[in-house]
């Protein structure tokens, strides 16, 4: 996914802090790199995911809680993340956290919270949790080789 930002707003500094915040985070690496022309910064969430940071004259807008899913595999993960966000929201009052109570749907129950930072879209992470004997089929599981 691209995010674009108002012109000036990749600088360095911009750029480590963005870096810092999610690498500790989700451990997500980051690079700058040329993109038709422009300095971009490229935030790898794995070796097939990422988010492009780059500029343009009518930057994106997400005013509301438009986010991005990031789906954990359990409670624990859920919460340790929120954790550490916690943990960095105390050194960096940037840091914006929306914790909400479970969501319980039919038998799955959603945990989540969102978490946003210098970007402007909020990160939905979450897990489901489904009771013994009423899990999906099928599930996508992403795997590395």
């Amino acid at each position: 996914m691209e995010l674009t930002f108002a012109p000036g707003t990749l600088e360095p500094a911009f750029r480590k802090d963005v870096a810092a915040f999610y690498g500790e985070l989700f451990g997500w690496a980051s690079a700058d790199v040329e993109v038709v022309g422009q300095d971009c910064q490229y935030l790898r969430v794995d070796d097939g995911q990422f988010l492009l940071l780059a500029e343009y004259e009518r930057p994106m807008q997400a005013p509301g809680y438009d986010h991005l899913g990031l789906l954990c595999g359990t409670r624990a993960e859920v919460d340790d993340l929120l954790g550490k966000a916690k943990a960095y929201r105390e050194r960096d009052d940037r840091v914006r956290i929306k914790e909400y109570e479970d969501l319980v749907t039919g038998n799955v129950t959603v945990h989540a919270f969102y978490v946003k930072y210098l970007l402007p879209i909020w990160f939905d992470v979450q897990c489901m949790e489904w009771p013994p004997g009423h899990e999906p089929a099928g599930r996508w599981q992403y795997a590395s080789a």
